[in-house]
């Protein structure tokens, strides 16, 4: 028996890195799964409808369930076939991974609208569109009166929970994809869906080629030493929060190697008050580079 047996999951880009693994665990643990991935450059260009099939082969080959997919999660018709695909082929759908995305790195004041515009497209509509049609299918259900047991997990980044110098439009969109996790979980509750997030630190085609990241995220040379950037070292807790029992909701979770650590949102921090009178400009120069210092 698997944790996952019965669920019928679509997980985005999963044509290789994360995505794979996601996928591959997901079916040994008894998901049937919908692959989607584009095959496109880590740039976004191009395509390569191959990918998302090499992983369905390899998940069939092991005597598990899967089919590819491969429109553009970005796309607003294609979200709907590929929210369709689950349902058509599998008679259901409990679970959306979120994992597509692509990175188009430039500094500030190098940067191009098209390389700002590309990376949110992908980024941010793409969790936003599967999410949309998933979230109708399972509010349908709700209104027709069957039980969900639903899960969204979405993934964020540590560029966009920290920051990232070169990466303020991937930055931006992951920051931005842990905010829409959490205001959906708000939402769709009610119909029986849970929604969290993750910001992955692995060893993938995106942070190979991020600014600074490229000889830290290396495997180890000892095979027998714990390889803390192997993307496989993340697919569990996704698994996990895909189950039918996990609690948890409105979460972000940072996963690297050994290691599963709770994010905690937006809070207040330093305060200063003027006594019930509005600030002037000459008081808040006075008071605010003490009293809202970071202690």
């Amino acid at each position: 028996m698997g944790a996952l047996d019965g669920r019928v999951a679509i997980i985005t880009g999963a044509g290789g890195g994360l995505g794979r693994e996601h996928a591959l665990l997901f079916a040994s643990e008894g998901a049937k799964v919908v692959v989607n991935d584009l095959g496109g450059n880590v740039d976004g260009s191009g395509a390569d409808r191959a990918a998302a099939q090499v992983v369905v082969d390899e998940i069939l080959a092991m005597g598990g369930e899967a089919v590819a997919n491969v429109d553009n999660v970005a796309d607003w018709e294609g979200a709907q076939r590929l929210v369709q695909t689950a349902v058509d082929t599998f008679g259901d759908l409990h679970v959306l991974v979120n994992n597509a995305g692509i990175l188009r790195d430039r500094v500030l004041v190098n940067m191009s609208e098209q390389e700002w515009d590309a990376v949110i497209h992908v980024h941010l509509k793409g969790h936003f569109a599967p999410t949309r049609f998933a979230a109708a299918y399972w509010r349908e259900k709700t209104k027709a009166g069957k039980t969900t047991n639903a899960a969204i997990i979405n993934t964020s980044s540590t560029s966009g929970i920290f920051g990232n110098p070169g990466q303020s439009n991937y930055g931006a969109a992951k920051s931005g994809i842990a905010s829409f996790s959490q205001i959906i979980a708000m939402e769709l509750d009610r119909y029986g869906v849970r929604s969290n997030a993750i910001a992955p630190a692995a060893r993938t085609r995106m942070t190979e080629g991020a600014p600074g990241l490229s000889e830290v995220v290396k495997a180890p040379t000892d095979a027998a030493k714990f390889d803390v950037w192997a993307p496989a070292n993340v697919s569990p807790m996704v698994a996990y929060l895909a189950t039918e029992d996990c609690p948890f909701t409105g979460e972000t979770f940072l996963v690297q190697g050994d290691s599963v650590q709770r994010c905690a949102p937006w809070s207040l921090a330093e305060k200063i008050s003027n006594d019930k009178e509005r600030w002037t400009v000459a008081q808040l120069q006075a008071a605010a580079p003490t009293g809202l210092a970071k202690k």
